[in-house]
């Protein structure tokens, strides 16, 4: 007997209505087709409903729960190890009360999170039902791990720079007239070129923040892309890479856009740097107009490379937190900023092989209004 059919039987001899509810017999619901974990008590405290969901967070075979009183099925414990029910007590206490907020609390050993509403025939009336919502913990656990994660990650990338600029300005403060000129220019620079790295550290924090909380702004304003291409690749070579490494094709002519032009350059400069960095050979940035899905007009940026390229299985990882496609450094947090940049301008990024062999990267942004318009 499934929990579905055992929930309306033990409903049904209680003189209950059916435990689906009539605004779920309305949408064609009954409790084995919610997500989430469903227990419901009668007036004297007893389970008339026990979905399938919550059999499997609590590891309770309905039979087993059905017509029992539901501390008995549901034996609960905070992290004290206090029984849950008799510090909230359902159907005495105040009766003003609705019910209990979501809580982690154990269950034989496990942990569950349970938040619970009491149904009253009036508004200080008795508790006519019951409610208890479950959910298992991975959820939390996951978003748990990831914060963690950027934590040491953060951590790590701080401590480097941080202690070279400590170390730095302690030496030239103590020693100051031991040091040439050059040597003094030398250490400063490095001062200096640490400093901008926790910057840029800090504004990866910020925009995830933002990404995370859909609070991304975006300014737009005309934006020219090849002008933009070309200056970051002027950066690069400034820096050191060869000039001959890198080959731009335009498509012209295309249509005006308007777009957050700082956005623009993180997104430029966080995919140049990764093909020079990850990848090898010829780095190709073709620029071109674009078409969304619906028509609408738009560019596209693609950057390719001649390295190895990123595995097959990988790809499907590529845009989330801290995935690094080499152990040369990095957060791993530049592409998952990218493709949150991409998306609140209401554009697409896409990864795959270059005709080459190395990685390619296509990112379309929407020709859209400019700020003042929007």
């Amino acid at each position: 007997m499934t929990a579905r059919t055992s929930a309306s039987a033990a409903a049904a001899a209680h003189g209950g209505p059916p435990a689906s509810g009539a605004g779920a017999d309305l949408l064609g619901l009954a409790p084995d087709d919610l997500p989430d974990g469903l227990v419901v008590a009668d007036e004297h405290g007893r389970v008339i409903c026990f979905n399938a969901a919550a059999a499997r967070i609590t590891g309770v075979d309905p039979s087993d729960a059905l017509g029992r009183p539901f501390g008995d099925a549901l034996p609960l414990q905070d992290i004290e190890g206090r029984r849950w029910w008799q510090l909230t007590d359902p159907y005495g206490g105040l009766a003003i009360r609705r019910g209990q907020p979501e809580r982690n609390l154990l269950l034989g050993g496990r942990e569950v999170l349970v938040s619970a509403r009491y149904v009253r025939s009036a508004p200080t009336g008795p508790v006519r039902r019951l409610v208890i919502a479950l959910r298992g913990t991975e959820a939390r656990r996951r978003t748990e791990l990831s914060h963690a994660e950027l934590i040491a990650t953060v951590a790590h990338e701080l401590r480097s720079p941080l202690t070279s600029v400590k170390g730095f300005t302690a030496t030239l403060l103590q020693k100051w007239e031991r040091f040439t000129d050059d040597q003094k220019r030398l250490m400063l620079e490095t001062v200096d070129a640490d400093a901008n790295r926790v910057t840029r550290l800090i504004a990866e924090l910020l925009d995830i923040s933002r990404i995370d909380s859909g609070r991304l702004e975006v300014r737009r304003q005309r934006v020219d892309m090849i002008a933009a291409v070309r200056r970051h690749v002027q950066a690069q070579t400034t820096a050191g890479q060869r000039p001959d490494r890198f080959l731009i094709r335009m498509r012209e002519p295309l249509p005006d856009l308007w777009a957050d032009p700082d956005k623009v350059d993180q997104v430029l400069g966080n995919l140049l740097e990764n093909a020079v960095r990850h990848g090898e050979g010829t780095v190709t940035i073709e620029v071109g107009p674009a078409k969304d899905a619906g028509g609408g007009e738009g560019t596209s940026v693609t950057v390719s490379d001649e390295g190895p390229g990123i595995p097959e299985e990988s790809m499907s990882r590529v845009f989330t937190r801290f995935w690094r496609g080499s152990k040369r450094g990095g957060t791993g947090l530049g592409l998952y900023i990218v493709k949150g940049i991409v998306e609140a301008h209401g554009g697409a990024i896409t990864v795959g092989r270059a005709p080459a062999g190395g990685a390619q990267f296509r990112f379309s942004l929407p020709v859209a209004a400019p700020a003042f318009l929007a």
